[in-house]
């Protein structure tokens, strides 16, 4: 089915309520509290645990969205169910992660999100919803109207002077970006890139993370690639970058390709990795630097 302006309106509103309804629920509980389960998923602590919160915020989103399943012919995919290849078999397909950060949930530290994305089946981000429950920041985009925050235009500040380059990783990243070479590596480029030292921030999930490269310039957050599943799947990153899209910022591979956001197979991105950058200068001189 061809969605208009009008549809994708229509949408942007229901997986906001959607958004909004998940979110409310995970704030009313308290983190770090929950029974930890575990789950198939790639090599990383972060990808293979869930809990009973993630499931009630899919449930709740899936409540909210069932009716457009069949009024706009829509896939589904999402991080807690099955992947059922639907999202190869419609236009456009729905990718929910229903509590990204769950890590950061169990913890009880902030850093996890609620993630809302409509995806073609070519992989061009059409909406991107993100809500944080414990800020109460909502962050949504529309395929060509712009991004917004918290309902107003979000119109980004340049970096100021002197800044550092901040640099947004994972818990699975953070001993390695702790290691005396890798800080070597990192002064190298901060030093070619005429930036002021490096500040790391490690707390959150990847849609957070995202986020926090728009709002951190100059930033980076990247995933690199690897040979064994993970690296993050397609609802880490697919909210993300139809906000990225509308802000004129970069969200790409590691070399600087457009992301794979519909792959045949599963849904992981270790092959070629992830790239979220401030600006478009910052990005180009990371894909060289992880060459």
């Amino acid at each position: 089915m061809q969605l208009t302006l009008e549809h994708l309106t229509d949408l942007e509103s229901i997986a906001i309520e959607a958004a909004l309804r998940a979110g409310k629920m995970i704030r009313s509980k308290t983190p770090g509290d929950h029974e930890v389960q575990h789950k198939e998923g790639g090599n990383s602590q972060a990808s293979r645990v869930v809990t009973a919160i993630d499931l009630e915020s899919q449930r709740l989103i899936l409540e909210t969205i069932e009716d457009t399943l069949d009024r706009y012919e829509l896939g589904l995919l999402t991080e807690e169910s099955p992947d059922d290849s639907s999202r190869h078999q419609h236009d456009h397909f729905w990718c929910i992660d229903p509590l990204d950060g769950t890590l950061a949930f169990t913890k009880g530290t902030p850093g996890y999100s609620v993630s809302i994305s409509l995806v073609s089946r070519e992989g061009q981000p059409r909406i991107g919803i993100i809500f944080d429950p414990v800020t109460s920041t909502l962050y949504h985009a529309v395929d060509q109207k712009g991004a917004r925050k918290n309902g107003d235009l979000w119109k980004l500040p340049p970096p100021p002077v002197d800044a550092p380059l901040t640099l947004m990783i994972d818990d699975s990243f953070i001993a390695r970006a702790n290691a005396p070479a890798f800080r070597r590596k990192l002064a190298a480029f901060t030093s070619q890139c005429g930036l002021h030292g490096t500040e790391i921030i490690a707390h959150a999930g990847a849609v957070l993370n995202a986020c926090g490269v728009a709002e951190h310039a100059p930033s980076l957050y990247f995933k690199l690639p690897k040979s064994d599943p993970g690296g993050g799947s397609l609802w880490d990153f697919t909210a993300t970058a139809c906000l990225f899209n509308e802000l004129g910022l970069p969200a790409s591979d590691i070399h600087g390709r457009p992301l794979q956001l519909n792959p045949a197979g599963d849904t992981f991105m270790n092959r070629n990795g992830v790239l979220f950058a401030s600006s478009p200068d910052l990005a180009t001189k990371a894909s060289a630097w992880f060459k």
